[in-house]
């Protein structure tokens, strides 16, 4: 991430190979200002290759060894979420990606990197989708750590932990998802921030990377106003992808593709 941009984030990098959620375990976290949770959208699936970052396979952490799965089909699971948040902000995931505790994200210990998946409150039966892009939760009980916003999104950031329902999302075959696409997503979400500073300094520094707009779009919600940064129109999908390559590059999140 760009110096300024992690400056302005007030936030740095301790966890060199595993990413932001894997010492959650050994320091406490904290909840960033409060969003509303119709501010926090769906995680739109489609398809991605998945990455080396992130997948190494087996790795150990605390003396523990873990294996990531060939493949997240017909995966289901049940168990005790958790959520991460502005202890994590603007650090690296696993796959290099930068954690926004706003963002429909989430931490896995064993499903590929990126995995959509569905998450399901069992308590109160709300559901969203969200991207795997990072490993832990490193805790004995838990099955998934969501970001803070996914957390609000599902009622349960007050509690802390819920438990929870994890089914993986099948994704389009590619020709399918390259006309969706087209239709309809293509705008890139890069994220929404409550600090107006911090927005357009993202914004800046995506256009210095890409040559499509960077705006910032001010959205009041419950909570207060939430500066949301946006790229495009894109003219196809592949310069949509294109664009997300050249993020990830750059250290900048790659984004969330929307209408």
């Amino acid at each position: 991430m760009p110096k300024r941009l992690r400056v302005l984030l007030g936030l740095g990098f301790g966890l060199s190979l595993l990413g932001g959620c894997a010492s959650s375990v050994e320091f406490s976290d904290r909840a960033p200002p409060p969003i509303s949770p119709g501010a926090v959208p769906d995680a739109i699936p489609y398809a991605e290759p998945i990455t080396r970052a992130g997948n190494t396979s087996p790795y150990t952490v605390n003396g523990q060894t873990y294996t990531v799965l060939k493949s997240a089909k017909n995966y289901s699971e049940e168990g005790k979420a958790s959520w991460y948040g502005l202890k994590f902000h603007g650090r690296a995931t696993a796959n290099g990606e930068r954690f926004s505790a706003y963002e429909p994200t989430a931490a896995h210990r064993s499903l590929p990197i990126p995995t959509f998946v569905r998450v399901t409150n069992l308590e109160n039966q709300a559901s969203m989708v969200v991207r795997i892009n990072d490993r832990g939760p490193f805790h004995p009980d838990r099955i998934i750590d969501l970001s803070y916003g996914a957390a609000v999104r599902l009622g349960f950031a007050d509690q802390g932990t819920a438990r929870v329902r994890v089914d993986a999302v099948e994704v389009m075959g590619m020709s399918d998802l390259r006309s969706q696409v087209a239709d309809t997503h293509r705008t890139l979400q890069l994220g929404a921030f409550m600090n107006e500073a911090t927005a357009t300094a993202l914004a800046q520094d995506a256009q210095r990377v890409v040559t499509v707009p960077a705006v910032v779009i001010p959205a009041t919600t419950e909570s207060g106003v939430i500066f949301r940064v946006r790229l495009g129109a894109f003219d196809d999908p592949a310069a949509l992808r294109e664009a997300q390559g050249q993020l990830r590059a750059a250290g900048l999140p790659q984004g969330q593709p929307i209408p």
